[in-house]
């Protein structure tokens, strides 16, 4: 498949035949599930001319049924572009089908999809990641030039790392967020899975920027990435040896190599320790829940896609969010109603926050000392499809990504390695707030490296 750079190249004729190329591929890989339409048999998406772009279904495109994978929003029809949208088109590029993901982006294997699961392209008894599984799957089997993510938890770098991709999540505020339906919204963050750093860095270019229709949009200073992008940069990379040594023996195995040639290259390699993760997670599913509770309140079967039968206001909302949303997302909003309660919000939603500045302030006090940090994106590869069925246990692969989102800093994952059953290894680079240049070069450097 071309790259990204390479298409913004090409002239009218070739993007309409590149396009046809794309849908015949698209139709030729049903069973991957990688899009919504391969799923639900209807007609690819397609908005605009440009070169195409694979969207995740949580991010609005006029005219599109835009559904976060979920069954409460079937017939609802978006009647804007989100800002990362607008951008695209600005530049020539173009919408171009609706990527399956879990439902309202609650999840790491893109099975609470209510269209069904996505496959793993490397190995289809295996999960793609989450919730940006589909966009990484089509990325990874040639069916997308790049796609759009979103991020919460490690949404863009966790599926991208399963399936062997570039993934990167800019800092909390370089991409705006309207258009794009909320599930944390003080961690979500729209970003590019690619085939390259450079293609990761050249849509980041596109999409990034201050918007005033998103107040937490950043009112910095911005400059592009992808011009000054410099693989031979020497840099000072701290490596969290305690979450290395938790990792499965591959992934360490793995990831010490890439830490050894890093080393060979020029890097200044120095070792470092983050708190046990356990408080991230504990941390993460606070304030995630929390805020879901409050966004995922405006579904109510009044304002947004289907209507369940009632014979009353009051019943017409159990009825619609009962049948409408599915069991990971009523677990969730749950969690959450419970931790902002009365006589709980101090004991727990209170605690998570001053645990959320703790986890920021470690992080920071790392990066005083070090341009980037290097870890784990996973604990282990991409595992079975079931093999994790207890929730607790699943929201546990998600240790290594959340404190990024937490902090709101950027971070970007590199495929470095595959094991003996031919599964994608990641590693991944975290950089200060706002300084995107140091982690896509960084990035750059290691996949050099990587393809030696």
């Amino acid at each position: 498949m071309i790259s990204l750079k390479e298409a913004l190249k090409l002239s009218a004729d070739e993007i309409s035949a590149l396009r046809a190329e794309l849908k015949d591929k698209i139709l030729k890989t049903k069973e991957l599930g990688a899009y919504v339409e391969q799923l639900t048999g209807e007609a690819l998406n397609v908005s605009g001319e440009g070169v195409p772009i694979a969207i995740k279904d949580n991010i609005q495109v006029k005219n599109w049924n835009v559904t976060s994978a979920s069954k409460i929003l079937q017939g609802y029809v978006a009647p804007y572009d989100a800002t990362v949208i607008k951008k695209l088109r600005e530049r020539g590029l173009a919408p171009f089908g609706r990527t399956n993901m879990d439902e309202f982006a609650m999840g790491s294997t893109t099975e609470s999809s209510f269209y069904g699961k996505t496959l793993n392209p490397t190995d289809h008894s295996r999960v793609p990641g989450g919730s940006s599984g589909g966009s990484a799957a089509a990325v990874a089997a040639n069916i997308a030039v790049a796609a759009l993510g979103s991020d919460t938890g490690g949404s863009i770098r966790q599926p991208a790392a399963f399936c062997g991709c570039v993934g990167f999540k800019p800092s909390y505020g370089r991409v705006s967020r309207y258009g794009l339906a909320a599930y944390s919204s003080s961690l979500d963050q729209i970003g590019p899975i690619t085939r390259s750093v450079e293609d990761a860095a050249i849509l980041y270019d596109i999409i990034a920027g201050r918007d005033e229709m998103d107040s937490t949009s950043y009112a910095g200073a911005y400059e592009s990435t992808a011009d000054k992008l410099n693989a031979d940069r020497k840099l000072k990379i701290a490596v969290i040896k305690n979450y290395i040594d938790e990792a499965s023996q591959q992934v360490k195995e793995a990831l010490s190599l890439s830490i050894e040639k890093l080393k060979s290259f020029g890097h200044e390699i120095v070792y470092r320790d983050l708190c046990s993760s356990k408080y991230d997670i504990a941390t993460y599913y606070i304030i995630a829940t929390a805020e879901a509770s409050a966004n995922l309140s405006r579904y109510d079967g009044v304002r947004y896609g289907n209507r369940a039968k009632a014979l009353n206001l009051k019943e017409l909302y159990a009825n619609t969010r009962g049948e409408g949303f599915g069991d990971e997302v009523k677990r969730r909003m749950l969690l959450g109603t419970f931790v902002l309660s009365s006589g709980y919000y101090d004991a727990y939603y209170i605690k998570a926050q001053k645990a959320r500045a703790f986890i920021k302030s470690e992080y920071e006090e790392i990066l005083k000392d070090a341009d980037l940090i290097f870890m784990p994106i996973a604990p282990g590869v991409a595992y079975k499809f079931g093999e994790l069925s207890d929730p607790l246990r699943a929201y546990l692969s998600d240790i290594y990504t959340i404190g990024v989102n937490l902090a709101g800093l950027p971070a970007i994952s590199v495929p470095v390695a595959k094991n003996k059953e031919a599964l994608n290894i990641s590693a991944q680079l975290i950089g200060r707030a706002y300084d995107e240049q140091t982690v896509l070069d960084g990035g750059l450097s290691l996949e050099k490296i990587v393809k030696g």
